[in-house]
């Protein structure tokens, strides 16, 4: 049976109506960032989620803790467990979410609580999913944000509403089937994610080294940086000249890159700053520290234009190295001192110049690369490996869920923010 024969059975004539998200939850919210650059509010027991950690899953764990003073001091605030989150900023706006702990957000969460006796918050998690293009192309300003007027303002579509037993049986058969799909792509997640953690410490344990077993120099003894100037992403294009947004190496770049996802005009290029081949970008800015010194050797031909939350490090030594180093734990731990706060967590010149970094041979350089290269092919490549099969996975789930969440009047998603 099809997948659309199969929704005529089972929906059976009763009706669906379109309601408002914020119509049918019991409330929606959003969290706050502690003071970034202040020790005693980070480093905690309280999960603290960030939208670049919603992508369309369970969420089990936060990369960032934070404490009770740091909850406290602002606007984060708990929220319960199988909330459906939203991405409202930046490179991940649009994306969903479930949270299968009790957590703290961000304010750039969208934190969506259902009363399980009427909605299936797992149903709202699929059909939302389905629309992410739509929610995505909602967003305003120059970081094509959305906010919680407009993500209560989406609509939803409730099958059989005035008998709510018999909706939920609809909702529930609906997941069950979806979820089946899923179920082996987050077993393999789940696997791959255990594939990062030994490779992270595998890499930890390769750049750290007995004392007096290599000299330790800072960067800005062996190397020179150059800041980028500023643009905004309404200014990138899909030709022209490469171009590097900070956002693009939280999202698309890994530790090094031959060739730009984004492109800027030529007359505006001339205005502003490039990486060389062979430099090391790096993220001088973020919304935590953790997202400080993440960094892509540039290894492009040509010259690419970067924004100015970033700088390009030229040096001699092996800028795959140097981008590797800059992601381990001892050097998140040097970056954090020089950290400034503000709106956002921010390092500049003088703080990345103190990074002490250890200074193998380059043969040596080139061996702990080597090594790191293959186990970072093997987790992270989509072409091989676990993200190749969980990719395959994905499309399938995409194709059923959205032949199986096509219900008539669709319009009505449309017309509801007109």
């Amino acid at each position: 049976m099809s997948a659309m024969n199969f929704m005529e059975k089972l929906l059976d004539g009763v009706e669906v109506e379109w309601k408002a998200l914020g119509e049918i939850a019991i409330k929606v919210s959003s969290g706050g960032t502690p003071k970034t650059g202040v020790a005693e509010y980070y480093d905690g027991q309280i999960p603290w989620l960030r939208t670049q950690e919603v992508n369309f899953g369970e969420i089990w764990d936060t990369g960032v803790k934070i404490t009770d003073a740091g909850l406290n001091s602002s606007s984060a605030k708990w929220i319960p467990e199988n909330c459906i989150i939203i991405a409202m900023y930046g490179a991940t706006v649009g994306k969903i979410g479930i949270n299968k702990i009790p957590m703290t957000t961000n304010q750039a969460c969208a934190n969506i609580q259902f009363d399980e006796k009427t909605i299936n918050y797992r149903y709202v998690f699929h059909f939302l999913s389905s629309k992410y293009e739509y929610i995505k192309s909602l967003g305003e300003g120059s970081q094509t944000n959305i906010n919680a007027g407009i993500v209560k303002k989406l609509q939803i579509p409730i099958p059989c509403p005035e008998n709510p037993e018999k909706s939920l049986e609809i909702q529930a058969e609906i997941v069950r089937i979806l979820d089946a799909f899923t179920e082996l792509t987050t077993e393999l997640t789940t696997e791959l994610t255990a594939r990062k953690k030994q490779y992270n410490y595998y890499r930890d344990k390769l750049l750290s080294f007995e004392e007096g077993e290599v000299e330790w120099k800072t960067l800005g003894e062996i190397g020179s940086f150059l800041r980028g100037k500023r643009f905004v992403k309404t200014d990138m294009t899909s030709e022209g000249i490469p171009c590097i947004h900070y956002g693009e190496l939280y999202t698309h770049y890994g530790i090094w890159a031959s060739d730009s996802k984004s492109f800027i005009s030529e007359k505006l290029a001339s205005k502003l700053r490039v990486a060389n081949p062979g430099d090391v970008i790096i993220v001088a800015a973020g919304e935590t520290i953790e997202d400080i010194g993440n960094a892509s050797a540039w290894l492009g031909k040509d010259n690419v234009v970067i924004h100015d939350a970033c700088f390009s490090y030229k040096s001699k030594l092996n800028p795959r190295y140097v981008s590797y180093f800059l992601r381990t734990k001892i050097c998140k731990q040097q970056i954090k001192k020089h950290i400034s706060s503000g709106k956002i967590s921010a390092i500049n010149e003088k703080g990345l110049s103190k990074i002490l970094i250890p200074v193998p041979s380059l043969a040596e350089q080139a061996r702990i690369v080597d090594i790191l290269d293959k186990f970072n092919a093997l987790t992270n490549s989509l072409t091989e490996g676990l993200p190749r099969e969980i990719e395959l996975h994905k499309k399938q789930y995409e194709y059923y869920r959205d032949q199986l969440l096509s219900f008539p009047k669709a319009e009505a998603l449309t017309e509801a923010l007109a």
